[in-house]
């Protein structure tokens, strides 16, 4: 009954107007959220669930190529074909939810006059059988994996105190390090656009960024600006939640039709789910130190230019898990860039709130997708959590697979899609 009255407050706060794939992505919210997936692992289902809409709605649309299922001559009801195709997707990655997956359907076939027996619910279960299947032993949510406690070896990860709620608790264990070996939706394997490796702690670069840090990241700056503070705040919300509400709003102001939001949903999370397996890929090869172990060992580490503060505290807890490359960022610009190629261009106007209860103010307006991105780089180290390399080196990696995602996944039937030409990015 909660997570029922939890959806009914989301949709009534977040629709502006009806469409299947908006009633849906809100229902996949509630759900994803409720099952309070590690970090930002949650990303995985909803690029299972919202590949299984747009094959649901390309069953009837037929204008873009789908992700699993091709399913010719569907007749029935659309929406019932994405409502069936939703539910059941999520009830398989969430049993525990089964009963209030399955009243929130109920309701909305009789809600939108849809029989139960309409025959697009046996597409939708069509296209749902074949995502849970394909997606079956993907490497995702194992049962039981063994803890990684990184090392003490100069230059490596090892864990982290925290200071302030919330978690992780201090000195974790590397959070979920089997993403590195998930399978990717898009992109051939978690090599193909991982992170090169990072330089060593003897580096002037590792030297100029280790102060960078240092200086600007600390809970007790003087050289960080009140702006510069409050866009750290800013960053430090629930960053998938803000993608969402993002890729909602453009949708709803945007698009027409449910072809082209289900495209853009499944596009935006296939992206940012394969960039998210990159990115833990190159964490897990080189699991470097965060800043907050660097920093108190800069006595210990074998650079004479690094002065070590055995005290030094980051404005924001430090996440469980190495530096080399930002997870943060590889999502973000990943998202961003995807935004911009499905838009056909990088200018728009838009807002993107936080959920952090430190920002002030709470709304951003911005003309340009790639603004954000930008933002976030700078934001890591100005949270005291991440060095400029790891974030642009996340970066990098977002915007190559939001290209190939784009160049490689759900195309228009019989047209090419490009890129365009290569940019500064």
């Amino acid at each position: 009954m909660k997570l029922l009255k939890l959806f009914l407050v989301l949709l009534t706060a977040t629709l502006a107007r009806a469409d299947v794939v908006l009633d849906w992505n809100a229902v996949a919210v509630t759900h994803i959220t409720a099952a309070g997936r590690p970090g930002p692992t949650g990303l995985l289902d909803y690029g299972v669930v919202h590949a299984a809409i747009h094959d649901a709605v390309q069953a009837y649309d037929k204008r873009f190529d789908t992700y699993a299922s091709v399913i010719e001559n569907a007749t029935g009801s659309m929406d019932a074909a994405v409502a069936k195709a939703a539910h059941d997707v999520l009830t398989n990655r969430f049993p525990s939810q089964a009963a209030a997956i399955g009243t929130t359907y109920n309701n909305y076939l009789t809600s939108h006059g849809i029989a139960a027996n309409d025959p697009g619910v046996a597409v939708g279960a069509e296209v749902a059988a074949t995502m849970n299947e394909l997606r079956a032993d993907d490497g995702s949510f194992p049962a039981t994996f063994p803890p990684n406690l990184g090392s003490n070896e100069i230059g490596m990860w090892r864990p982290t105190e925290s200071f302030l709620p919330p978690p992780p608790a201090s000195f974790s264990a590397f959070g979920f390090p089997w993403m590195a070996d998930v399978t990717p939706f898009v992109v051939l394997d978690s090599q193909q656009f991982r992170a090169n490796k990072p330089y060593t702690v003897k580096s002037g670069l590792y030297t100029k960024e280790y102060n960078e840090t240092k200086a600007l990241g600390s809970i007790n700056s003087t050289e960080r600006t009140p702006e510069q503070t409050q866009l750290a705040y800013f960053w430090a919300g629930n960053f998938l939640a803000q993608i969402n509400d993002l890729v909602r709003s453009l949708a709803d102001s945007e698009l027409d039709n449910s072809g082209d939001i289900a495209r853009l949903f499944a596009l935006v999370y296939l992206t940012a789910s394969d960039g998210l397996i990159t990115t833990w890929a190159g964490k897990l090869e080189y699991p470097t130190w965060r800043p907050l172990t660097a920093i108190r060992e800069g006595q210990n580490d074998g650079n004479k230019h690094t002065i070590g503060d055995p005290n030094w505290q980051p404005l924001i807890n430090t996440p469980n898990y190495p530096d080399h490359s930002s997870g943060a960022n590889g999502l973000m610009s990943g998202a961003m860039k995807m935004l911009s190629l499905f838009f056909g261009t990088d200018k728009m106007t838009f807002t993107i709130s936080t959920t952090n209860p430190n920002a002030n103010p709470k709304v951003h307006t911005y003309y340009r997708f790639r603004d954000p991105a930008l933002e976030v780089v700078e934001a890591r180290i100005l949270q005291g959590i991440h060095f400029r390399t790891a974030d642009r080196d996340g970066r990098k990696v977002g915007l190559n697979v939001a290209r190939w995602v784009y160049q490689n996944a759900l195309l228009p039937i019989g047209e090419q899609t490009d890129c365009g030409e290569e940019d500064s990015e």
